[in-house]
């Protein structure tokens, strides 16, 4: 965060009313730091009373230094993918246990977020995908994840076939539910259930999860970040096949399409208090037990 903070971005998970209270605190803690406030449009639509004009999530990022989200990791994936482009840093308050990404606890909002204008916090990057889909030469799909592209079969329960490459070399061809191409911070969501590695934050690199293949020396393989993974969906049939970006969007799959993924030019940019331990976070979410 090189930058000095004059204008911060306030976004909420605004499907949920608990959380315009917490915003509500927090304008008026911000607006008390002299700051100037920019609301997400769609989270002004439920702030009645704001004092603070708002924009639409288009264009608030070319305004603010700061952007802060209140809801939990779903709603900062959504945030992060907008703002990338913008390189404007993210701070996560989670109204929850504690979150992934989104590590501020609500009633110690004030405090952390204070610190961290004073200069006490760290900073880390995280690296975002970039994936595109190609029918009959044609891209006809593109999209951004912060967690992971997947490749997945309909409603029916019935597996797909596809094949995978690696800088367009043949790797693996897997009949089963689907695949996960996963960043490091996506490797302890979907993929992690689906038996894939937990990747540190700061790798470069990304994991191919296989989903419940059918197959079962098709096993999870992590490779370098500057590597572009390709997705032939070789055989559908009468069933449906579905690109989902962050679980957030989908994109629906025809028979001889490719998936590919690869690393974006943007990176996301966390704001964390001092002395947040990744391995704490982890101990915590996954009940990995405290030292004997």
């Amino acid at each position: 965060m090189d930058k000095k903070i004059k204008t911060v971005g306030l976004f909420g998970k605004y499907q949920d009313q608990t959380v315009i209270e917490h915003l509500r605190r927090l304008e008026e803690f911000l607006l008390g730091r002299k700051l100037k406030i920019l609301l997400d449009q769609a989270t002004a639509e439920h702030f009645k009373g704001s004092k603070s004009p708002s924009r639409p999530r288009t264009t608030i990022g070319s305004e603010i230094n700061l952007a802060v989200v209140v809801g939990g990791d779903g709603t900062l994936l959504n945030v992060a993918r907008e703002l990338a482009p913008h390189h404007v840093p993210i701070i996560g308050v989670n109204l929850g246990r504690l979150g992934f990404l989104a590590d501020i606890q609500a009633e110690h909002m004030t405090t952390e977020i204070g610190k961290i204008l004073d200069g006490d916090y760290q900073t880390e990057k995280r690296l975002l995908l970039h994936a595109e889909v190609m029918r009959k030469g044609r891209i006809v799909h593109s999209a951004s994840a912060f967690n992971d592209v997947i490749v997945s079969k309909g409603e029916l329960a019935r597996m797909i076939e596809f094949e995978t490459y690696l800088d367009g070399e043949f790797v693996h061809s897997i009949r089963g539910d689907g695949i996960i191409v996963a960043s490091p911070t996506g490797s302890t969501a979907y993929a992690l259930s689906s038996g894939g590695p937990i990747l540190h934050p700061t790798l470069d690199a990304i994991a191919i999860v296989p989903i419940c293949p059918h197959t079962l020396s098709n096993r999870p393989i992590v490779v370098s970040s500057d590597s572009i993974a390709e997705i032939l969906v070789s055989r559908i049939g009468d069933q449906h096949a579905h690109a989902t970006f962050d679980g957030q969007s989908t994109f629906t799959l025809e028979d001889g399409d490719r998936v590919y993924v690869r690393r974006a030019e943007n990176e996301v940019e966390l704001i964390h208090p001092s002395g947040r331990s990744h391995f704490e976070v982890m101990r915590i979410k996954l009940h990995w037990g405290r030292k004997l």
